[in-house]
């Protein structure tokens, strides 16, 4: 399991022990911090943002990291409010990203600046969820009535 920001290196290894080669939504799930958390040493950019504000300057890399990987973001959206759950699993976003296999999503690691990136992804996010799903052979959302 994951400490609600970062998966553990047993799930990790997991995902990249999985020889499954279809096509996979990743569920993302993001509670945002009022504030970014940056450690107290960090020099790069300005350190005083909202956690979304901080969650976007790693999105502009992830996005570019996803793209390159052969993948698609299907849907994004705020969320409101915990219709069914318990008051822990509010979030702040939701964002559903295709990739054409799981050795795709692998792959946002090695491109340029990914890694960097987390660190502002880990100053933005309070809790954070993240569901790998079946996909369709195709980026495109899809319901069981079509």
């Amino acid at each position: 399991m994951s400490d609600h920001v970062q998966p553990d290196l047993a799930t990790i290894q997991a995902v990249v022990d999985a020889t499954d080669p279809s096509p996979v939504v990743m569920l993302n799930l993001n509670k945002y911090r009022d504030r970014a958390a940056y450690p107290t040493d960090w020099t790069g950019a300005d350190p005083d943002v909202s956690g979304r504000e901080a969650y976007l300057r790693y999105g502009i890399v992830a996005f570019q990291a996803i793209t390159a990987a052969g993948g698609a973001i299907l849907w994004s959206t705020d969320a409101r409010e915990v219709v069914i759950g318990c008051e822990h699993e509010d979030y702040d976003e939701v964002v559903a990203v295709w990739y054409p296999s799981r050795a795709a999503f692998l792959s946002l690691e090695g491109f340029p600046g990914y890694l960097e990136a987390l660190a502002h992804r880990g100053a933005a996010v309070e809790r954070a969820g993240l569901i790998a799903c079946d996909a369709s052979t195709q980026p495109v959302l899809s319901t069981p009535f079509q």
